[in-house]
């Protein structure tokens, strides 16, 4: 009886593949599942795909010398802007921002490199940096970054400390998945997890990853986009 039952649901599986069978493999368990990435069971393996290929994160893109080179020459202007606490479209808290087009030989290198990354040759990367500061205890709402604003891939290096990236199915939203976006690292958002996914970075009473707390210090991201018009 029991090879009876066992047969007929790997059958059901084949035959219905969104139908769940009793005993299946958590998705949480998949071997391709990178380790920085935590779904929720609500996931089917192609759903899961399709997402895990549309956000990718490069551990330890940088150097810790890099990093350096980076803040020191971004902080003597950070330092002449206050944390605000209200964003014009309320997605961030308690956060400073500016936009940088002129880069150090050593840091442009960097950045071309992050560009090589992220961009295919066929898009137009935006000639301004997007350099998003936040405080200890902000962090940024869920939202999808209009069209009219960028093209279908959003790269940001992560400075100063880890933190975790939370994405939301727009419509469904049982689909949801927790990214560790660790110190250094270079994070590349396209396609699906851009477009169909909410992105947001989580305050500290809330930054868990895989049962355990993330503590989010100063963060600063440097962010580069690709041209609105390559969409076109």
């Amino acid at each position: 009886m029991q090879c009876l039952i066992k047969k007929s649901l790997k059958y059901c599986a084949k035959r219905f593949p969104h139908t769940k069978a009793v005993e299946h493999e958590p998705i949480s368990a998949k071997p391709w599942l990178p380790a920085y990435v935590q779904l929720s069971e609500t996931f089917n393996e192609q759903t899961a795909k399709d997402l895990v290929n549309s956000m990718i994160v490069y551990e330890d893109f940088l150097s810790e010398t890099e990093e350096n080179s980076i803040l020191t020459e971004i902080e003597p202007y950070l330092q002449n802007l206050h944390y605000e606490f209200d964003h014009w479209d309320d997605a961030i808290h308690g956060y400073r921002e500016t936009e940088r087009l002129n880069w150090t030989p050593e840091n442009n290198k960097i950045l071309d490199r992050v560009r090589a990354v992220a961009f295919t040759r066929n898009v137009t990367p935006l000639k301004f940096v997007h350099i998003l500061d936040l405080n200890k205890n902000g962090y940024i709402k869920p939202h999808i970054d209009a069209t009219r604003f960028c093209g279908d891939t959003i790269t940001g290096l992560s400075l100063l400390s880890n933190s975790v990236m939370r994405l939301v199915h727009d419509v469904m939203k049982d689909l949801y998945a927790s990214i560790l976006l660790k110190r250094r690292s270079l994070y590349v958002m396209k396609g699906i997890a851009r477009f169909e996914y909410t992105h947001e970075i989580l305050s500290n009473d809330k930054s868990i990853f895989k049962g355990k707390h993330i503590e989010k210090d100063r963060r600063i991201s440097v962010i580069c986009r690709n041209s609105p018009s390559d969409e076109m």
